[in-house]
């Protein structure tokens, strides 16, 4: 499963890409889910459990190319949305390499908004990081 979730991400966000070493601490720490289209693998997902005063929670959904605009990033990001209301997240945020404009467009028509852009000491690729209020029931 972890070998498979980093094949995905490191396709996805290759600035970022994670030895095996990297993806079994990332694993310690967030929860990882892998997406299927029947014994296919289409995407995976990341969720950082809340920390903070304000519960806040990323949720990173990631679809392979090939894969996009076909739905599957929509059910990736609900599941894993799921999971960090399970968690009683009080604020989401994602994070995109700010070069995967179908990834911005995706978090953005999902209601997130930017919250800020940056490059990371001693690299070249900029990340934008988005925020989405979660509500619950009711509110």
């Amino acid at each position: 499963m972890l070998e498979q979730w980093r094949l995905v991400h490191n396709a996805v966000v290759p600035p970022a890409a994670m030895s095996p070493a990297q993806a079994r601490v990332r694993r310690e720490r967030y929860l990882l889910d892998n997406a299927y289209a029947g014994d296919v693998l289409v995407g995976c997902s990341t969720v950082r459990p809340p920390v903070g005063e304000e519960r806040v929670a990323t949720v990173i959904a990631r679809v392979l190319p090939e894969f996009r605009r076909r739905g599957f990033g929509t059910v990736i990001f609900g599941n894993a949305l799921e999971r960090a209301r399970a968690l009683d997240a009080g604020v989401v945020e994602t994070c995109v390499l700010a070069a995967n404009g179908d990834g911005l467009r995706f978090a953005v028509r999902r209601g997130f908004e930017e919250v800020e852009r940056y490059v990371l000491d001693g690299e070249r690729d900029e990340w934008v990081d988005l925020r989405l209020l979660v509500t619950g029931p009711g509110e």
